[in-house]
């Protein structure tokens, strides 16, 4: 029997142990200033980065940063490969079938249009509005959603859309190059992406529009094998709302 005995311990030793997995959190980011800015020891600090790390530290819960693309922290979450979460997700009815999220711990600022110079829509119009003016020209990215409300509106008024497939940065370069009107962006990211693209902010006009709702609020999405209890200790040190 002793053997035996033996044999068994050796096994159950190999065995994942959820209480030593739940000992520390695979904290994932990417880089997306100024939402999450990369610091020199490998942390993100930013508006969301700033807020997740102090939950975390305040909870005293054990973590690692580590850098990684959306699709594969999503992807990695879904399918529970780990102790995981990321910083600053939306929250939606698919996503909470397979993940666990803290309350929130920002909410973006209502959706701006990013316009150049010579689009003259007067500041404080709707983006009613703008889409059924005369001639307007949207920037849209190719299959890409931009919420309930814009995308509803773009549906019904049926505007002028440039369609594309590249990148923000490029995308700003179309505007500056007025191949558009204006082309939708986060505030908090419009200083950001003028200067990817080699530009200064004052070569464009900000819309904000006075229909745009409050922006989403973003959470820490983790995996369901993150236990309850991290998550309870996390949004007790969340102290966003």
């Amino acid at each position: 029997m002793k053997p035996i005995r033996a044999v068994l311990l050796s096994l159950s030793l190999l065995l994942p142990n959820p209480c030593a997995a739940a000992d520390r959190i695979v904290l994932y980011y990417n880089v997306r200033p100024p939402y999450l800015v990369p610091m020199a020891d490998g942390s993100a600090s930013g508006l969301t980065g700033t807020p997740a790390a102090h939950a975390f530290k305040a909870a005293g819960i054990p973590f690692v940063w580590t850098e990684m693309p959306t699709n594969r922290q999503l992807l990695n979450i879904k399918t529970g490969v780990d102790t995981d979460c990321g910083i600053g997700w939306f929250k939606n009815r698919e996503r909470e079938q397979f993940a666990k999220f803290t309350k929130a711990i920002y909410r973006d600022s209502p959706t701006v249009g990013l316009a150049n110079k010579s689009y003259g829509l007067r500041q404080g119009a709707s983006l009613r509005q703008a889409l059924m003016a005369n001639g307007a020209r949207v920037l849209a990215k190719d299959n890409y959603s931009y919420g309930p409300f814009i995308d509803g509106l773009l549906s019904r008024l049926r505007p002028d859309i440039v369609r594309t497939t590249n990148e923000n940065s490029v995308m700003v370069k179309m505007i500056r190059l007025n191949r558009a009107d204006f082309m939708f962006v986060a505030e908090e990211e419009a200083d950001f992406l003028v200067q990817q693209a080699g530009s200064s902010i004052n070569e464009f006009r900000i819309i904000h529009f006075s229909d745009m709702p409050p922006g989403e609020k973003r959470y820490i999405m983790c995996s369901k094998r993150v236990p309850d209890d991290v998550i309870d200790r996390l949004n007790k040190a969340i102290d966003f709302e």
